[in-house]
């Protein structure tokens, strides 16, 4: 079944490559405006150009994340062009380095905890207030699977994940009498640029194309969606529920 999002914003975040631009080019071709930020402007015009392809439309906004003033600034100009925000995907993140903890350099943790957390919470708090003047704001925050293994040398990475799925459970639990909803993702093993950084020798046709998870993040914004606060593991297509028995 196709989801149509003719009249409605999404912002997508990391979108000038990966899943963010697979996710940005989704929702246009559902017919979403696309709100795309990212720091390389040459792959946010190769984006635009895709989504005018097939007959789109996106505002480009290339900033770095790790600009807190320039995200607060974001949410006000939204309000003042649009009035609203229908649609979040927080996806951009970095790795940092796979190493053990004690020999992570202080600048590489805190970059990878700029980026991943700070620049989400504070993302969150810049677009709460338009999410919540949609009829149906559905917001996706790209995790890891990272987050519960907690595998050697990927500290940083991990913990940055987990923090993110807490801020989104969180987020949810404070929300769920309104009709936004907020889904956390697990997109599991994509041919993305960060995946080749972490495996170096893995051949990327073994692992899924970003398109498909594109395709997977989609229905998790469509005002029929109706969850909240839950895991979605790409792996095993299914929505996990957090909650713990009393």
């Amino acid at each position: 079944m196709s989801i149509d999002l003719k009249g409605r914003l999404a912002l997508v975040t990391g979108a000038s490559r990966g899943i963010g631009y697979f996710t940005a080019l989704e929702l246009a071709k559902a017919g979403a405006h696309v709100v795309a930020c990212a720091r390389t402007v040459g792959g946010l015009e190769e984006l635009d150009d895709a989504i005018k392809a097939v007959g789109g439309s996106a505002t480009l906004v290339p900033f770095d994340l790790a600009d807190m003033a320039a995200i607060d600034k974001l949410g006000g100009s939204i309000f003042e062009r649009w009035g609203k925000l229908d649609i979040l995907v927080a996806n951009a993140g970095v790795l940092g380095t796979i190493s053990p903890i004690g020999h992570v350099e202080a600048k590489v943790f805190e970059k990878v905890m700029t980026i991943n957390v700070t620049a989400t919470w504070r993302l969150i708090r810049s677009v709460e207030p338009l999410l919540l003047k949609s009829d149906a704001g559905r917001a996706v925050i790209l995790s890891s699977s990272a987050a519960h293994k907690c595998k050697p040398f990927w500290g940083p990475y991990s913990a940055s994940k987990a923090a993110v799925e807490a801020l989104a459970r969180t987020w949810a639990g404070e929300t769920q009498r309104t009709a936004l909803r907020i889904t956390s993702f697990d997109p599991g093993a994509t041919r993305t640029a960060m995946r080749a950084q972490a495996i170096p020798g893995e051949d990327p046709s073994t692992v899924q194309h970003p398109s498909e998870v594109a395709k997977a993040i989609l229905s998790l914004v469509s005002p029929d969606f109706t969850e909240t606060g839950k895991l979605f593991e790409m792996r095993k297509g299914r929505l996990l529920d957090y909650r713990l028995p009393d």
